[in-house]
């Protein structure tokens, strides 16, 4: 089985206000869009694990023209607070890039 990284041209993740992170998956090409976009591996249940979030919360969006998706979840603290290391979100995309492709 393929990892998210090996069907992906670009992965970035990024501060979606103080409260949201969201997640941008490019596939590579629209072979692997259409075969994975809707992938149970990077679902609402799969990145409400992955993040320990509610999966009532995480939202998945496809944009079909650029052959990406877009995953919004909820931080786990605000951003800037006593707790938050990653300010701008930008390295919460790590935790996909090993995830595998069902």
């Amino acid at each position: 089985m393929p990892k998210l990284r090996e069907v992906c041209r670009h992965i970035r993740s990024k501060v979606a206000g103080p409260f949201w992170v969201t997640i941008d998956l490019f596939f590579d090409t629209e072979e692997n869009y259409r075969k994975y976009h809707d992938n149970a591996a990077i679902g609402t249940a799969a990145i409400a694990k992955i993040y320990g979030t509610d999966a009532s919360m995480v939202a998945i969006y496809a944009v079909d023209d650029l052959h990406m998706i877009k995953i919004s979840y909820p931080r786990a603290a605000p951003q800037g607070g006593v707790v938050e290391r990653d300010l701008h979100s930008g390295q919460q995309y790590v935790y996909l890039l090993d995830v595998e492709m069902i």
